[in-house]
């Protein structure tokens, strides 16, 4: 059984830094990390590969710069047994269904059985990319993963739900993703980082996946999003603090605020 895992190396969002006439992120000289959701993701993935090791394998697909490779390695370093960087200049500046356009077109590269992908990425927080990729791949998908389980080819999901939860079976093949809270993520080994540094990384160009690929909706002018504006997040003003107060003084002055607001 073969589990891919598609993560995303994003940057710190403290350093986010935008360029005014793409309106894209700027990613050169800015500190990286793999996407949250995404590491959640390839713990699931580890944790079913370790129920039966013989049986099953974890494929780590990330798209982006050649930089992107320093989080396979890091994948690799978990216990991935292989690594695929799908990048070319013709992928930048991709959308969201460009991106998972050119996503599918390579994972249909592999023979896959689960497809396991984050919720969303903190860069962009769209939750996009996931669905989108099973509808192009035409396979059921389940969301907002917070437990996985597999019997055979069965897959036991539950699903956060506003508030409830859903507890779904679902034959293979389909493509889950997962919440960040659906496995605190294991710690790279000496061993493994030494591994993952002896391993290579599949890189894959336009040229590897073009035959599964619309040239229409690839990278920058194959996104039909249009940003109009982007800016950081603003930071958040100093709030008040009460200390010594009782339950109700604490209500009353919730309250007094509210009013004072007009939230109420």
């Amino acid at each position: 059984m073969n589990i891919v895992v598609c993560i995303k190396q994003v940057p710190d969002t403290n350093e986010v830094r935008l360029d005014p006439k793409t309106n894209t992120l700027i990613r050169e000289g800015v500190p990286s990390i793999i996407n949250p959701d995404d590491l959640a993701g390839l713990e699931v993935a580890l944790r079913l590969k370790d129920e039966d090791p013989d049986n099953r394998k974890v494929i780590v697909l990330s798209m982006g710069p050649p930089q992107a490779e320093v989080a396979l390695r890091e994948a690799l370093a978990m216990g991935a047994d292989e690594a695929i960087l799908l990048s070319d200049r013709a992928f930048g500046g991709a959308d969201t269904w460009a991106t998972s356009c050119t996503i599918t077109a390579a994972i249909k590269n592999i023979d896959y059985d689960l497809i396991i992908a984050g919720r969303q990425a903190i860069d962009g927080d769209t939750a996009q990319v996931g669905p989108q990729i099973a509808k192009h791949l035409d396979i059921p998908q389940i969301s907002y993963a917070e437990d996985v389980a597999l019997n055979g080819n069965v897959i036991t999901v539950k699903r956060q739900f506003e508030d409830r939860y859903h507890i779904l079976d679902a034959d293979l093949p389909i493509l889950i993703t997962t919440l960040a809270e659906a496995a605190e993520t294991r710690f790279m080994t000496i061993r493994g980082i030494y591994d993952a540094y002896k391993k290579d990384i599949t890189v894959w160009g336009l040229e590897d996946v073009k035959d599964n690929l619309d040239m229409d909706n690839i990278g920058l002018k194959g996104s039909p999003t249009k940003v109009r504006r982007s800016f950081p997040k603003a930071g958040k003003g100093e709030g008040t603090l009460l200390k010594d107060v009782t339950a109700d003084e604490a209500a009353e002055a919730i309250l007094a605020k509210l009013k004072e607001k007009y939230f109420i």
